[in-house]
């Protein structure tokens, strides 16, 4: 179920849809001025998806997405129908919270929009034609910051800028279109020819007309003065002088000038061709006058929005300067042209010394050479650039910053910019090794601990030589669940486990030995796909299965010899299903009649953890437990690297 379209309270929707029309916008082919202000919106709002909605009757038609990946959705689940009520952005924390749209179809599935900002898209008249937003999977409890929501404002003028301008244009092209055919059906158009010798200009009505002369003394013709005392005081000396200049050289007469007749006042484009006598005098002047008024309206219009959107790119630049973040974009080779004011500021750099490929002198030594590689990749393939690399400050030392780019394309696919960001982390680069130096000390002291505790069991081995198969057992377990801790501990990049390939198998069987048997041979056999699997999921997985392992040991099959565990696991599409199978072990006589905190905490483990679901089947042979998990809840951070690309 969806929330039911909104209706706009404040426009005839038939006038709001005939003013959306006017643009010529809708179903039209990408455009890299629209691509861009999308691209830069979620830039500076920090999120994966931005588009320009423009909501029709029945749907939202997008003119630029970005990671969206459609062109248009039905109207009411559009977000933007909303916004574009709104004097002011319209903000969305986490859409599940939101009555609005908790059970929207965008929100339940995908994109799963959580956090949605939309700034509305007026008209100069008023009229709201959809919304510029961005869009994130996640909630956003702290909203828009102060800059963000300046930038999506700023962005949303000057996306009504661009589209003032194809309307303006469309107008002209429309204007010139009409021009011509007036021309070629004599609409609007007057002709007149001037005997020069005799002073005497026959016209015809409409010529006569638009210069406000009586039609019948135009058709038997009067001086050139009656019509030229219809030119605009502020033109007429200038209509003159081409006159003259029509009758003294090549004879060609052209000029656009206001006519004042009637009280209105309309501007003309007249056109002539002086013919001469045989000693060069100009003695005859015909030609034809068109009303150009609407084009020169048009014009006046285009200029206007030309300047207004000079003027939004000065408000971008200075937009620029006031991120935290240091901006930078290349030509398509790579050619650095623009850094804003942060780069400057923290290099401390002339203006201009680092265009083009000055800014390589900027990278630490050891930094160079991996950074130009990860650039010219970016340049050659046209996928997003991202790097670590130490940076020279003005103070003289290398601070650590990260580096982001992206390609802007045009309509063809073709790259024609590269915008960047860089951001000083050089105070989380140090928090990070901080906490890497207590978690490996941590590490190390339970490793201790295990240790010392291995060394009690083998000296009271040595003083109860009856003990020493089992204190041979004990240490054997002992030692298989140091080796577990080793991979489930957090790790960063340089302290990885040292357990052996990162599958959920080669985990498993680590964490298994504990329980073999004597020999050495494993009572928990592992069957199935593999996986893979990372330090993100390794704790959760480790609680649940050292919970069915010790209650199996304890109470199940584990617990008398020759009783075996079967764990099996199996791929299904998005889906990752582990299924546990007890044999071999006492009767099971139903189930228990209160539930563990061993068996509560293996339930959290799946369902709050993995995001999966945990079933038990207390069957007579022996317990079954089924864990259904998303495919993707084993390898958290290769999924996250597979959406970022």
């Amino acid at each position: 179920m969806t929330h039911p379209e909104v209706e706009c309270p404040r426009w005839d929707e038939a006038d709001r849809l005939r003013a959306l029309k006017q643009y010529g916008v809708l179903d039209t082919t990408p455009e890299a001025s629209f691509d861009d202000l999308a691209n830069l919106a979620a830039r500076i709002c920090g999120t994966t998806m931005a588009a320009v909605s423009l909501v029709d009757a029945e749907r939202q038609w997008f003119k630029a997405e970005i990671g969206l990946g459609v062109r248009q959705t039905p109207r009411p689940l559009s977000f933007c129908a909303h916004a574009m009520l709104a004097d002011d952005a319209m903000v969305v924390k986490d859409a599940l919270l939101d009555p609005r749209f908790a059970d929207n179809a965008l929100v339940t599935g995908a994109p799963h929009i959580r956090f949605y900002a939309g700034h509305p898209l007026k008209t100069p008249d008023g009229v709201s034609l959809g919304a510029l937003c961005v869009l994130d999977e996640k909630p956003r409890p702290e909203g828009l910051t102060e800059l963000q929501a300046m930038a999506l404002k700023t962005l949303a003028d000057q996306v009504m800028t661009q589209l003032e301008l194809r309307r303006a244009l469309l107008e002209r092209d429309r204007s010139q279109d009409i021009a011509r055919l007036a021309m070629e059906a004599s609409a609007y158009v007057g002709a007149w020819d001037w005997d020069i010798a005799q002073n005497r200009v026959v016209a015809d009505e409409r010529f006569a007309r638009m210069y406000g002369v009586d039609a019948i003394a135009a058709r038997d013709g009067v001086p050139i003065e009656v019509f030229t005392a219809s030119v605009h005081p502020d033109d007429a000396v200038r209509v003159g002088e081409e006159i003259e200049r029509a009758k003294a050289g090549d004879g060609v007469f052209l000029s656009e000038y206001r006519l004042m007749a009637n009280g209105v006042v309309r501007w003309v484009l007249a056109r002539g061709q002086a013919y001469f006598d045989r000693s060069g005098e100009a003695i005859r002047l015909p030609g034809i006058a068109v009303d150009i008024t609407e084009r020169k309206q048009i014009e006046t219009d285009l200029a206007e929005t030309a300047r207004a959107l000079s003027e939004s790119e000065t408000r971008f630049r200075v937009l620029a300067d006031a991120m935290p973040q240091m901006v930078w974009s290349t030509l398509p080779d790579g050619f650095h042209d623009y850094y804003n004011a942060r780069w400057y500021e923290f290099t401390g750099v002339p203006a201009g010394s680092t265009d083009g490929e000055g800014w390589s002198d900027m990278f630490h030594a050891e930094d160079q050479q991996r950074a130009w590689t990860v650039w010219r990749h970016s340049l050659e393939t046209g996928e997003p650039y991202e790097i670590e690399y130490r940076l020279k400050h003005h103070s003289g030392v290398y601070r650590w910053t990260l580096g982001r780019a992206v390609a802007v394309r045009d309509e063809q696919g073709e790259i024609t910019r590269w915008f960047g960001t860089l951001t000083d982390i050089d105070e989380l680069k140090k928090l990070e090794q901080g906490r890497e130096l207590v978690s490996q000390e941590l590490s190390h002291r339970i490793k201790n601990i295990f240790a010392v505790i291995t060394a009690l069991v083998a000296l009271s081995a040595r003083q109860y030589p009856e003990a020493k198969a089992f204190s041979a057992s004990l240490r054997t377990r002992i030692a298989a669940l140091a080796r577990a801790h080793e991979f489930v501990r957090p790790h960063t990049e340089t302290s990885k486990p040292t357990v052996g390939a990162t599958t959920l198998h080669s985990f498993l069987s680590d964490l298994f030995k504990a329980y073999a048997d004597e020999t050495g041979t494993p009572r928990v056999r592992i069957t199935g796909d593999d996986a893979v699997f990372d330090d993100q999921a390794a704790t959760s997985v480790a609680l649940l299965f050292h919970e069915l392992a010790t209650n199996a040991a304890k109470y199940g099959a584990l617990s008398e010899k020759g009783g075996m565990v079967a764990l099996s696991t199996a791929r299904d599409e998005d889906r990752f299903v582990l299924t546990w199978t007890e044999s071999g072990g006492p009767t099971v006589q139903g189930e228990p009649s209160r539930t563990g905190f061993g068996s509560s905490l293996a339930t959290l483990s799946v369902q709050g953890q993995l995001g999966g679901r945990l079933e038990r089947e207390w069957r007579q042979e022996g317990l079954k437990v089924i864990v259904d998990l998303p495919a993707t809840a084993l390898s958290r951070r290769r999924a996250a690297s597979d959406v970022r690309n």
